[in-house]
């Protein structure tokens, strides 16, 4: 009996530090699929690896030696020695491998709640198998399945659709006030990790144009060469905000960098044109009063926050829904690996019934050699029928039997019955 198995190490389990030592990038992970499909017992394998997790899915033929043979792997493949990061794999096996399957691919198992990208990662860890011809029929089937699924519930729920970040919502917010980014100049105030993100989250909205604006202009100008962006001092931001649109702070300083005066005198020289200004720092980076001066909107981090938690809550009942969905799918899933279990027996009862047939109606034939073209078809016709009815039965009784703990015994049964050689 065949088993599936995952071994590997996530976010939620595995600490960075340990993380790190297992993971393989695009053209590594492809030869290690290759090495691990020459393990003795490994039928198919999938790897994905993402700075999240790196987990190895197997059919295997013995579960104890699937999973020894995986950690052989893992240990040749890292030349790991540290028991504590072996102690770390996570292991399991059938349908918890299945469930855990599709509830990643769809969102439910990310660090961000429905965050579609792990979808294409599965998508392409399955296609990379298949073109290396190490998966075969049951993780084509059962990566098809995932995958349809959860393009599925990404287009009939919402569980992908709100913004649930910080840096993200900022950006969303920015579209929702000036309905496309294309030809719109976004301002960056801080080089760090939410001034990243928010860089990312604007080029992969449409914006054209964005400047880093720091004031230490070496890590302006690193952060901004990594993304193809403009870099400037915080001593220039009058002269970059007279041409933005947008401006997202996000600094570490103790003192705002906005104030309404200071902002009354740029508007002037910008004609007043709208300026939309997001301040995710803590302390705030933009004095409250700025949303007196003409066509300048504020949002605080608190503002996002707010936003945030509520499209978090709308990403929780669509994820209810979506785990209802996948114990149905599940299910589905389940009676499909039933039958595959005994479609050989299936196969062979069909095979020999039709050889029956074809030796009755050449026995006919010689005997009555008469027989025009139209009464053969006839014979054919109701011998086919008589086939059909007695083989009707016992097929639906095999189809039954896959997934049974006596299994193996019923088959052998079955097929001593019918004198089958399977």
């Amino acid at each position: 009996m065949i088993h599936v198995l995952k071994v590997g190490v996530d976010y939620e389990t595995t600490p960075l530090a340990i993380r790190e030592k297992v993971t393989f990038n695009e053209q590594a992970v492809q030869e290690a699929m290759l090495s691990l499909s020459e393990f003795d017992g490994i039928k198919e394998n999938v790897i994905l690896s993402t700075c999240n997790r790196t987990e190895i899915f197997a059919v295997v033929d013995s579960v104890e030696e699937g999973k020894q043979a995986i950690i052989s792997f893992l240990k040749e493949s890292f030349n790991l020695t540290d028991d504590r990061l072996l102690n770390s794999l996570h292991v399991q096996e059938d349908e918890a491998v299945y469930e855990h399957l599709f509830r990643l691919a769809v969102g439910l198992d990310s660090m961000v709640l429905g965050e579609t990208q792990i979808l294409g990662q599965v998508r392409e860890a399955f296609l990379t198998a298949q073109q290396l011809k190490v998966t075969s029929k049951i993780f084509n089937e059962l990566f098809k399945r995932i995958i349809t699924f959860a393009k599925h519930a990404h287009h009939t729920t919402v569980i992908g659709e709100h913004a649930v970040s910080i840096s993200y919502v900022a950006v969303e917010l920015s579209k929702k006030i000036f309905g496309e980014m294309k030809g719109r100049h976004a301002v960056i105030i801080g080089a760090g990790e939410m001034g990243e993100l928010s860089l990312k989250n604007l080029y992969s909205s449409g914006a054209e144009k964005v400047t880093v604006v720091n004031r230490s202009f070496e890590r302006a100008k690193a952060l901004a060469s990594r993304h193809h962006a403009a870099a400037a001092t915080l001593d220039q931001l009058d002269e970059v905000l007279i041409e933005a649109d947008i401006v997202i702070s996000s600094t570490g300083a103790s003192v705002p960098i906005l104030t309404k005066s200071k902002l009354q005198s740029i508007q002037k020289c910008r004609g007043y044109r709208e300026l939309f200004l997001v301040d995710i720092a803590v302390p705030r980076d933009i004095t409250a009063d700025v949303v007196e001066v003409k066509n300048v909107y504020l949002y605080d981090i608190d503002d996002l926050q707010h936003v945030a938690d509520e499209n978090m809550e709308a990403r929780k009942e669509a994820a209810q829904l979506i785990a209802t969905q996948i114990e149905d799918e599940l299910l589905s899933f389940h009676n499909w690996l039933d039958l595959l279990e005994v479609i050989p027996l299936i196969r062979a009862l069909r095979e020999k019934s039709l050889a029956i047939q074809e030796r009755t109606l050449t026995s006919i034939s010689n005997k009555i050699p008469d027989l025009n073209e139209r009464e053969l078809k006839v014979l054919e016709k109701h011998t086919q029928s008589i086939i059909n009815q007695l083989i009707a039965e016992p097929i639906e009784h095999v189809k039954m039997i896959g997934g049974r703990e006596d299994a193996k015994e019923l088959k052998e049964i079955f097929s001593d019955t019918f004198g089958l050689e399977v």
